[in-house]
């Protein structure tokens, strides 16, 4: 069956902001134009900032509620021999942060441990058996990273064994703070931090820059850390605007030129070659995935010692385990994804339902929520998965954009004895005795929120254009879209809209046949040009390219650009979203 989309020109509030800034940036091209726009950079001296943006853009972590009180202590620390525990949780921003700080402390002379709950023992978020490691270790300060902000009984706890806590915490908060010494996070309401999105990495990373202003030293020293922020940035998923894509950027350099034995061993592993890791990809399909491995399939602890290595030698053992681990991970996806699209299909044939809870009390703790984003992309429905650990059921759930899925799980707090999580993740535990009463009121939730227009996945369109505005690498056109990057959530690759275009040629490629590849060019242009074009995924569609083809109809195409290098020629590719027959 071949999947259909909903082909969505993204609105400009203002149309004439195009033409103004085609003039202001020297006849920049309408579709580059509108696709600025579209990312609110509407004036010239906003392109100048969107396009050199640097570190003059970030703001002072001062800035932040509770800043102040966590620099101080904390430089305290380093003066006074104060023992302190860094606590992290067991994903990427987690671990990436746990040794950003650990690291920094380590540096200074502070004597610093780190701990990161057990996902199956503990769970999510600041747990007792922490704090009594802290306590037992004779730390008197614990810095809980990426976690913390709706832990009041822990904060409690805490207090009760003498330990100053600093919580740092990108997550939303409820409506009351945890008891601690201070609480950083620009979420909070009483916050006037300008940028709300930092990761929790993104906070280690503010810390430091705040100790290190508190302390007369130079700032320079916390940009030293700017490979683990990028690595954490890009594998949480964080919105790529403001400081996070100014951070982004300079992370991908310090990714490129890292010197960080860790990093080293871990792109090794990889076979990844850091001088190429030029976008977000690299690190999303690439180097997190192996960091996640350590918390999903084992104990994340080993993600940490592969980063705080100091030698090549010491990163290497830990870098094979990953990667060992991250195999069996994948081993483990196909096999729960299988069962869970089986389950998936009985579900949808049996209820017709707004979103899919699927349940085996034998799938991996770990990788459930890797199995659920696949099947939301296969299905296009909100999805949870349910496993047992223990005594108690734990689930992962994925959202479809327009349905907030942590507001939908709110409406079911009643079944449910604990869920945490963003817009579009969650995760969530209840009794094994209210599953279906769960799956019932989640799926009215889910309800409440869909509207037929949801039911159909959307493709976002930029702008229209002539294939030959676009040009080669050499022209202008992909010089200027180059520096739209680093792309991401909240500046997302520009996707264009071509029609009256012919089909030159098309195939099928892959060991299954599941890819596309074809050429087309511009039909009565006089240039004849000839652009390539590959659509991962896209083998089905063959038949329309095939039909047009035989009957001469034109077709159009979304697609973004990117560079492809053969045989030592870079030449420009289209990477196709989707395709149909031009009717027009």
């Amino acid at each position: 069956m071949l999947m259909t989309y909903r082909w969505t020109p993204r609105a400009l509030d203002e149309p004439d902001v195009v033409p103004r800034l085609q003039r202001e940036l020297n006849d920049l091209p309408a579709p580059l134009a509108r696709a600025l726009a579209l990312r609110e950079v509407t004036t010239l001296e906003e392109a100048k900032h969107f396009f050199r943006a640097d570190r003059s853009a970030l703001h002072d972590p001062f800035g932040m509620a509770g800043m102040d009180a966590a620099a101080a202590r904390l430089s305290d620390a380093i003066d006074d021999g104060t023992s302190v525990l860094v606590y992290g949780d067991y994903d990427v921003d987690g671990t990436t942060g746990t040794a950003l700080f650990t690291d920094f402390l380590r540096d200074r002379g502070v004597d610093v441990s780190f701990f990161i709950p057990d996902r199956y023992e503990d769970g999510y978020g600041l747990c007792r058996r922490g704090l009594d490691a802290a306590a037992e270790r004779g730390a008197s300060l614990v810095v809980a990273l990426d976690c913390g902000i709706t832990a009041h009984e822990e904060a409690a706890y805490a207090q009760e064994l003498g330990l100053d806590l600093i919580i740092a915490d990108h997550h939303t908060p409820k409506e009351t703070l945890p008891e601690a010494l201070a609480v950083l996070d620009p979420k909070r309401p009483d916050d006037d931090y300008p940028f709300e999105e930092l990761p929790g990495c993104g906070l280690a990373f503010k810390l430091v820059q705040a100790v290190l202003a508190h302390r007369d030293e130079a700032p320079d020293a916390a940009y030293e850390y700017l490979d683990l922020l990028a690595l954490s940035t890009a594998s949480d998923i964080v919105p790529l605007y403001g400081e996070n894509r100014v951070l982004m950027a300079e992370g991908l350099e310090a990714l490129q030129r890292s010197t960080r034995p860790g990093v080293q061993a871990l792109a090794d592993a990889a076979d990844l070659d850091l001088q190429t890791v030029t976008s977000t990809g690299n690190i999303v399909f690439t180097l997190g995935p192996r960091i996640n491995a350590a918390g999903r399939m084992e104990h994340a602890s080993s993600a940490v010692e592969l980063l705080l290595a100091r030698s090549y030698e010491e990163a290497e053992p830990h870098a094979a385990e990953l990667e060992q681990l991250n195999r069996e991970r994948r081993r483990i996806d196909d096999t729960i994804e299988e069962e869970a699209v089986e389950r998936a299909e009985r579900q949808i044939t049996s209820r017709s339902p707004h979103a899919l809870v699927l349940y085996d009390p034998d799938w991996h703790l770990g990788v459930i929520g890797i199995v659920a984003s696949s099947i939301v992309e296969r299905f296009h429905k909100p999805t949870i998965l349910l496993t047992h650990n223990g005594e108690a059921v734990k689930g992962s759930a994925r959202s479809i954009e327009g349905i907030n899925i942590y507001e939908a799980l709110a409406d079911c707090e009643d079944v449910l004895t604990q869920f945490g999580g963003h817009d579009h993740a969650a995760g969530m535990s209840l009794e094994a005795d209210d599953i279906d009463a769960f799956r019932d009121r989640f799926d009215d939730a889910v309800g409440e929120r869909v509207t037929p227009e949801l039911l159909t996945p959307s493709i976002k369109v930029d702008a229209s254009v002539d294939l030959d505005t676009i040009g080669s690498v050499a022209d202008r056109f992909w010089a200027v879209l180059k520096q739209f990057g680093p792309f991401g959530p909240a500046n997302p690759t520009p996707v264009f809209h071509a029609e009256d275009l012919d089909v030159v040629s098309a195939r099928t490629v892959g060991s299954d046949d599941s890819h596309l590849k074809f050429e087309v060019r511009q039909r009565d242009a006089s240039s004849g040009q000839t652009y390539d074009a590959i659509g991962f995924g896209m083998g089905e569609k063959l038949s329309v390219l095939r039909e047009s083809q035989d009957t001469g109809t034109p077709v159009e195409l979304l697609f973004s650009l990117e560079e492809n290098t053969w045989n030592g020629r870079t030449t420009l590719q289209l990477k196709a979203r989707d395709v149909r027959l031009d009717e027009a």
